[in-house]
């Protein structure tokens, strides 16, 4: 038996793992992920469970950004005076954030020097 909770997810009976729907060979399944239990589901019986309501369209500035070891994101700045290289002491640099931990989390603070290219991070 499979269990549901609030009508729309199951469960594996066996490692109660949360089931995903497949199609195989023409026919609805509900796989585990974790320990590959299946189970075919009779699709009268599931009304609107399964199906996808709405699609969620992305834009370019959803998607995640990837810091190039040479290049820093576009979303640095550059910030003088306040902050020091540790390494030459120069107080002109490339500074951004990226949500690096939980949501729940500050994000990390990145600095890169903008004479010797020294790049070091800060938890808040």
């Amino acid at each position: 038996m499979i269990k549901m909770v609030q009508g729309s997810m199951m469960f594996c009976p066996k490692c109660g793992s949360l089931m995903k729907p497949k199609h195989i060979g023409g026919k609805l399944y509900l796989v585990c992920p974790k320990c590959g239990y299946k189970t075919e589901v009779d699709q009268n019986s599931l009304s609107n469970t399964l199906k996808v309501k709405e699609k969620i369209q992305h834009t370019p500035k959803d998607k995640t950004i990837v810091v190039d070891s040479q290049a820093p994101p576009p979303t640095a700045q550059i910030v003088k005076g306040s902050i020091r290289c540790p390494r030459c002491g120069n107080d002109e640099l490339l500074a951004w954030m990226i949500q690096t931990r939980a949501a729940d989390e500050p994000p990390t603070r990145f600095y890169r020097c903008t004479k010797c290219g020294y790049t070091w991070r800060e938890y808040a």
